[in-house]
């Protein structure tokens, strides 16, 4: 009797282990299959634009907006901490540091994952339960090349752009804010900006967003590719999608800031 409880304990953690290193093997299979298919002929240059105007253009707006406010707040919220050093004039390098480095490739990436992973999801996802997938293997397409692709260097090539653009959106919003809501003279703001602007402040905050955008549309790619369950497992996959995306993006986030800048 004591044996067989044992047995029944062991038998009842052990299930979800196994599980976890299965999934795990699993989806270090697929990358592994996604990066050699990325970095092999053929290419689909047709399905790759599209996915560049899908992934780029169409999320600027979301992008745009995100870094503007989020350059404007934090210009707001360090002049009210630095007053009490009576050091206002550092805002200007607050707001440049804060957005290139952090905030600028960290919103816009959650952002896109929300937008762009829950979309590759369910679209993947679709195909795979009404066997889309199956038919493309049928007529000796390769899925990965055809659907995984595209999406990954989609999200490599598109994210940079997309922080560079969200750094001067973001840094031009403090800029209002400091000029036109805290009384700065708008020579010294840009001056103190232009003067505390370094090349590593712009190649974290690229390096960031490359690996972000890796990471979106893997996870994106990934969990639409092995949904199962009709509907509900679509459902499933795109939630799955955002969230695991939106962890690794923090996770990965620390990882690179760590390498960049600990001594």
């Amino acid at each position: 009797m004591f044996i067989s409880n044992i047995e029944n304990f062991l038998r009842r953690q052990g299930k979800p282990l196994v599980a976890f290193i299965s999934r795990l093997g699993e989806f270090s299979i697929f990358v592994a299959q996604s990066v050699y298919n990325c970095l092999t002929p053929p290419f689909y240059g047709r399905n790759l634009l599209r996915q560049v105007i899908d992934m780029g253009f169409y999320s600027l707006p979301v992008v745009g907006l995100t870094t503007i406010f989020a350059g404007m707040v934090i210009a707001l919220q360090s002049y009210s901490g630095f007053m009490r050093f009576g050091a206002e004039g550092a805002v200007a390098s607050v707001v440049l540091i804060s957005v290139t480095r952090e905030l600028a490739p960290v919103l816009s990436a959650l952002m896109v994952a929300g937008r762009i992973g829950a979309a590759m999801a369910a679209e993947i996802g679709t195909m795979r339960v009404t066997e889309q997938i199956d038919a493309l293997t049928t007529l000796s397409t390769n899925p990965f090349k055809y659907l995984v692709t595209p999406r990954i260097w989609a999200g490599l090539i598109v994210m940079p752009i997309l922080v560079l653009i969200g750094d001067v959106i973001g840094i031009f919003g403090g800029y209002v804010v400091g000029v036109y809501k805290l009384g700065f003279n708008p020579a010294n703001y840009v001056n103190s900006t232009l003067q505390n602007l370094q090349a590593i402040d712009i190649t974290t905050g690229l390096v960031k967003a490359a690996v972000f955008g890796f990471i979106i549309s893997l996870l994106g790619c990934y969990n639409g590719y092995k949904s199962k369950g009709g509907a509900q497992g679509v459902g499933t996959a795109t939630t799955n999608a955002v969230v695991s995306a939106s962890i690794l993006i923090l996770i990965f986030n620390y990882v690179i800031t760590e390498l960049f800048f600990s001594k």
